[in-house]
């Protein structure tokens, strides 16, 4: 290893393989020694992540959206090897001194549109990881709160970063997955719009047991919940508009026995946050999260970071300060 400086590009990604060459030009030209990898399948990035980690890099950039950053995340971690338990045991980091850094070129974008308050350009994130190599200062590095969730039939433990959702944000981030031609050039948003019609066509509310903290039981007929760190997910839709990434907590974004046409007219209230102001919708904090179908065949998609990660039952469970990100 020459470098400490590991960087994961997703080729895949909606703007990753224009914006590369221009990151490496800028990386060079500012004398910042890299290394840099491809990705070719999912769940690579957690796998090279982890080695490099293990290596001896300290820092981790992700040219990518916001699902090749949660799979670089999950490889900050080490997860219990005993895939029989039922016990939700927490993770340990590689390196707790390790920098995740961000350079948003994906579709969404939106952990690095909720960290900065806003969409900014690749261009401004890509200053600010020249600026602390440059400056090798500590106090360009924030820590911030992650997501250890599980859901069943999927990946057994996994980071989320951002937010998951499960019900309708998950079948609209399936969808976005597997769009393509036309569809795929769009705008992030307008591909984020054009999934989530499609979702609704199929809308149909399930049963769902919703257990806070051990000791708070909901029953609910819903198919909109999410899990949040931080504000945005979906394309920009503001979820849990005052969500932080240290404070600690899940935001539960809880819904309850909506229809088609409310949540039609919904959609553009979620982007100005303005959907708390229906009774049917709250905000609870917590730091476990458990959803589960109380009827057998009829469980909710579950995904994260906008990877689909299975289906309830599913459970979230706050990390406090777990992670360091390059601000």
């Amino acid at each position: 290893m020459n470098s400490s400086l590991l960087v994961i590009i997703n080729p895949a990604s909606a703007r990753s393989r224009r914006a590369w060459p221009e990151i490496k030009s800028k990386l060079i030209e500012n004398g910042i020694s890299f290394d840099a990898h491809e990705t070719t399948h999912a769940g690579e990035a957690t796998e090279k992540s982890r080695a490099a980690l293990r290596d001896g890099y300290e820092t981790i950039a992700v040219v990518g959206g916001d699902g090749t950053l949660s799979e670089v995340a999950s490889g900050f971690f080490e997860f219990q090897t005993n895939e029989v338990s039922d016990a939700f045991h927490p993770p340990s980091p590689i390196n707790s001194r390790a920098k995740l850094a961000v350079l948003p070129a994906g579709t969404g974008d939106d952990f690095a549109r909720g960290m900065a308050g806003r969409r900014q350009p690749l261009e401004k994130w890509l200053k600010i990881l020249i600026n602390h190599y440059r400056e090798r200062s500590s106090e360009s590095a924030r820590l911030i709160d992650v997501i250890q969730g599980r859901a069943s039939n999927g990946e057994r433990d996994f980071i989320c970063l951002n937010v998951a959702t499960i019900g309708l944000g998950a079948e609209v981030a399936r969808r976005v997955a597997s769009q393509s031609g036309t569809t795929k050039r769009l705008p992030g948003e307008a591909r984020f719009v054009s999934a989530a019609f499609g979702a609704l066509v199929a809308w149909r509310e399930r049963r769902a047991r919703i257990t806070v903290d051990d000791n708070q039981a909901l029953e609910i007929s819903t198919n909109l919940l999410a899990i949040a760190n931080s504000t945005h997910a979906g394309g920009g839709m503001l979820f849990a508009p005052a969500a932080q990434v240290d404070d600690g907590l899940i935001d539960l974004m809880l819904t309850h026995d909506l229809t088609r046409s409310v949540i039609l007219r919904e959609l553009p209230r979620i982007r100005r946050g303005e959907h708390l102001k229906n009774p049917r919708v709250r905000i609870i904090r917590a730091k476990h999260v458990r959803i589960e179908n109380i009827e057998p065949n009829n469980a909710l998609l579950v995904e994260a970071d906008g990877n689909v990660r299975g289906h309830t039952p599913a459970e979230f469970r706050i990390m406090p300060k777990a992670m360091r990100v390059i601000m």
